[in-house]
């Protein structure tokens, strides 16, 4: 345990670390908090791609909506904008053929993991569960929180760790170790909203507020223009998760990260909120960058890495066969996204990519799931009744406890899949 002096030393050296990032904006696109690119890190995938996998991955995965000038790709290799403002570049040479083997990283395959038992299908498997949010006392914050009447209050951040704690026994029963990147509702990162109202004041700057308002009120429409609404927004959405990455890419390492969520539709006030009768789910992996994500330079180059790495090929099989398990156990119909923030892909009908922070700065496998609606009025019904041995109606229908039904749904969903490609006789999914 380390103790107070030593939490706020490690907090001033986040923050210096944290206002040199930022500095770099003004000769380099860099987001708030993100590592600076290393790209020499990718010389080790020279010529680990052909020139027909490369593209298609970044065309139809990863800048299904393009790229500009940031990525020029020639007959035998592509030239890579590193660094915009001082016009740098990497250069990536293509394989003529593709290779059999791929340079090593952290993960492992589960197709190349070694035979298991049909009892065991999980055995030797590194599962990392990511409970999304925080909840707790930071529930409000995050605006992750809502309640009807005197009834207890909603909060995502508290429900994903509840499943979280149903599924974790349930892996490791089958074979799996699994680890966790947040202990219920204590945040990962050291950091707290009052360490980045430097950093807060730098960000509106940037954006023309050159003299933001300190505070905001609850109902405040023009809130993002404060400051403290901006600290929030550095320490949950952007350190919280930056530091989950850097526990999960340096310390646990693990094979595949299942990102735990719920899902929500617009509810209004959160003391007077909006119950609704849409019910649905689904998968999301990384993938379909926005032309404006690309151009910062540490997006433009996780994207590079993720390409490189392969990962993809192992999301989406995977992500599909779980989101098909999940959808069978639930009942619940396949979202359908009005943005362009996303595309579908597999044959599920489940699952999208998007770039999202989680699913980009883990540097393995990604799964994130977004089941049932918080605010419909099943899925509230359903939080309400709390977790319950066997089962309950609910709209005529026998249920699980909600807790339960997720964390069997996704075990289920992994567990065939690592039978259909890890036990002997075993039949693969399609790619």
């Amino acid at each position: 345990m380390i103790n107070e002096r030593e939490v706020q030393m490690l907090r001033c050296v986040l923050l210096l670390f944290a206002l040199f990032n930022l500095g770099q904006l003004g000769a380099a696109e860099i987001s708030p908090l993100a590592d600076k690119p290393r790209w020499p890190a990718l010389e080790r995938y020279q010529e680990t791609i052909t020139r027909d996998d490369f593209t298609r991955l970044l065309q139809d995965v990863y800048a299904t909506r393009g790229y500009d000038e940031l990525i020029q790709i020639n007959d035998d290799s592509a030239r890579i904008v590193q660094d915009a403002a001082a016009q740098k570049f990497f250069t990536l040479r293509f394989a003529n053929e593709t290779p059999h083997r791929l340079p090593a990283q952290y993960w492992r395959r589960i197709d190349k993991l070694r035979r298991a038992s049909a009892k065991r299908p999980l055995s030797g498997l590194n599962v990392t569960l990511d409970p999304g949010h925080l909840g707790g006392h930071w529930a409000k914050m995050e605006e992750r929180w809502f309640q009807v009447d005197e009834k207890p209050p909603v909060e995502e951040g508290e429900l994903t760790w509840r499943v979280a704690k149903i599924l974790a026994p349930k892996l490791r029963t089958l074979g799996a170790e699994v680890s966790f990147a947040r202990r219920h509702d204590r945040p990962t990162t050291p950091l707290r909203p009052d360490d980045f109202r430097e950093i807060a004041r730098q960000v509106l700057a940037k954006t023309g507020v050159n003299e933001p308002r300190p505070n905001y009120e609850a109902d405040d429409l023009d809130k993002d223009k404060s400051i403290r609404w901006q600290s929030e927004l550095l320490f949950y959405r952007q350190s919280e998760i930056r530091y989950r990455a850097k526990k999960v890419n340096m310390k646990l390492q693990p094979d595949l990260v299942l990102c735990l969520h719920f899902n929500a539709e617009g509810w209004g006030d959160p003391k007077n909120p909006t119950l609704i009768d849409r019910n649905h789910f689904h998968v999301l992996v990384n993938g379909s960058y926005l032309p404006d994500e690309i151009a910062h330079d540490d997006e433009r180059y996780e994207m590079i890495r993720r390409l490189l790495s392969r990962v993809y090929e192992e999301e989406l099989p995977l992500a599909d066969a779980m989101a098909a398990t999940f959808a069978q156990e639930t009942g619940l119909p396949p979202y359908q996204y009005t943005t362009d923030t996303v595309a579908k892909v597999g044959t599920s009908g489940y699952v999208y990519t998007r770039n999202l922070l989680a699913t980009r700065v883990f540097r393995c496998p990604v799964i994130y799931f977004e089941p049932y609606v918080m605010n419909s009025t099943e899925g509230f019904a359903r939080i309400e009744a709390g977790d319950y041995d066997g089962t309950r109606e609910f709209n005529g229908v026998q249920r699980k406890s909600i807790f339960r039904e997720y964390a069997q749904a996704v075990t289920d969903g992994l567990t065939d899949y690592c039978r259909s490609v890890r036990v002997e006789g075993g039949v693969s999914p399609n790619p």
